[in-house]
Formats: C-alpha cells, structure tokens, sequence
C-alpha cells in the first residue's frame, strides 16, 4: 500500500481542521480550537489504487517554529490553506511556499496544492477569483475554492494532491513511527474517488 505523509499550512483561523475533519471523518467541524499540531489517518481509494495518508494538521503560520521546519523536509505533500474571507490569509500562503522550496532545496516537482476554505460564506468574500488566477498562473499550481460546512471540493482538493504524490513518489513509501505529543484521530473509513459535489466551483488552473 501506498503511504503518503501530507502537511497542511495556512494562517490560524482559516479552516485547516474543518478542511481535514471533513476529508478524514466526513463530518463539519464548528467549533474553533486552535490546534497546536494534530495528526490524522486514513485510508483513500483513488483511481482504483488504495493509499494510506498521514495529515499533519499544524499550528497558524505565525507560529511558525523548527519542528515544522523537519516535517518540510519530510513530508510527500502540501496543502496551504487560506480563507476566501481574508485576503491576507492568502498572502501568508506565499511566504509559506517559498519557505518550503527554500528548505528542500531541489528543482524537482513539490506535490502541493492550494485550498481557499469558506467558499460558503458569499457575502464576507475578500479574495477575488481574478487574484486567485493570478496566483496560480504565478505560482504554476492547482487552486480548490471549497467549503468544509457544504463539503464542496474537499475530497476533490485531497485527490489532486494524491495524484501528484503518486507521480512523484511512484512505489510504496513507509512511513516512520511519530514520537512526541502529539494526538492521533485515526479512523478506519476508506474512502473511494467521486467527482464531489458542486465540482463547477472548484478553480484549478
């Protein structure tokens, strides 16, 4: 089986817990704690291949410290998180994007992807999707506009990502055991690919 270690990024507030409680549990979370570091686990199918992921959900990006700095250099994937109701948010995503080319320093491919949460909350938008194009044209990756609350995108934000793991990291990958406290939310549900609802309002470019 195919194991993949994902590390999600993004400013405190923007939704990264919602965004993975929905992928792993398939449930909202509604309530804000603010995570200090938390690991998920599950099992996805996807394009008939089952993988194992490991998703480290960190702490906001200000609080950004040399632990995570490790899991840069360790992780298969990324997913930067802003919220469509910040626009800075957004602009904290470039600065964590440059730290992690910056600490793996190579030329190959990063499996990465970036996640705008709350698509559902329409009338508190700041980001546009003009600048959101520009980004992506800029940064040369996928974009997902999506919401853990409606579960629009979510697992389609997740396949991509798996996807390109699976091209940059072809065979089998063991994962290494984590010490340290750090608490574990596993789950025995398997997922399987399906295009997810409302798929016309997921941007990729």
């Amino acid at each position: 089986m195919h194991r993949h270690k994902v590390v999600v990024f993004g400013a405190g507030g923007v939704g990264k817990s919602a965004l993975i409680t929905r992928f792993v549990k398939g449930n909202f979370l509604s309530n804000y704690d603010p995570t200090i570091e938390e690991v998920y686990e599950c099992t996805s199918q996807i394009d008939g291949t089952t993988f194992s992921l490991e998703i480290l959900d960190t702490a906001g990006a200000d609080q950004f410290c040399a632990p995570q700095e490790r899991y840069i250099k360790s992780a298969h994937g990324f997913i930067l998180v802003f919220s469509l109701t910040q626009e800075t948010s957004l602009r904290e995503i470039e600065d964590l994007r440059q730290r992690i080319y910056h600490l793996r320093g190579d030329n190959r491919p990063i499996p990465l992807v970036v996640v705008g949460t709350k698509l559902d909350l329409t009338t508190e938008r700041e980001v546009p999707q003009e600048l959101i194009r520009r980004y992506a044209v800029r940064w040369g990756v996928p974009f997902y506009e999506t919401s853990a609350k409606r579960n629009w995108n979510v697992r389609p934000s997740f396949e991509d990502l798996v996807r390109q793991m699976r091209t940059r990291f072809p065979y089998p990958t063991k994962i290494k055991s984590r010490r340290g406290p750090f608490r574990r939310a596993k789950t025995n549900k398997t997922f399987t690919d399906s295009p997810g609802p409302n798929p016309d309002k997921c941007l990729i470019m």
